[in-house]
């Protein structure tokens, strides 16, 4: 696989975004809705979404792909249970 192809960069992205999102939704679920952590764990993931497209020069045609891997990743991070 070539990693300098903008579909496998696309890719993982798309996969660094949902396993970002999985770990700060986790930590949504278990938090107070609509309180302070709670705004914080949905937020947070995206300046560190936004740094890594914006370092591989990915478009910004693609931010509504990376918003439903960091929507799937919040849901079912906070369906997780341990």
């Amino acid at each position: 696989m070539d990693f300098n192809s903008k579909p496998a960069i696309v890719i993982i992205i798309f996969i660094f975004t949902f396993l970002l999102n999985i770990f700060f939704g986790y930590f949504r679920g278990k938090s107070i809705k609509f309180s302070f952590k709670w705004f914080l764990y949905i937020h947070l993931p995206v300046p560190f979404v936004f740094l890594v497209r914006f370092l591989s020069q990915v478009e910004i045609v693609y931010i509504p792909v990376f918003a439903v891997a960091a929507i799937a990743g919040q849901i079912w991070g906070g369906k997780m249970e341990f």
